[in-house]
């Protein structure tokens, strides 16, 4: 691996985290996706408690 400048490595570090942002966002839509399933598809049908 080659070594990084002192200016290519300032440059990393001052740049967002993009791909942080995109693997919680997904991982985040997922499981709002499953617990509307799990909302709509299993409980709702079952009717009410009692």
């Amino acid at each position: 691996m080659s070594k990084l400048s002192e200016e290519e490595r300032q440059k990393i570090l001052a740049s967002s985290p993009v791909g942080t942002w995109v693997l919680m966002l997904t991982v985040g839509g997922a499981m709002a996706l499953a617990w509307l399933f799990m909302y709509y598809g299993v409980f709702l049908p079952r009717g009410p408690i009692g």
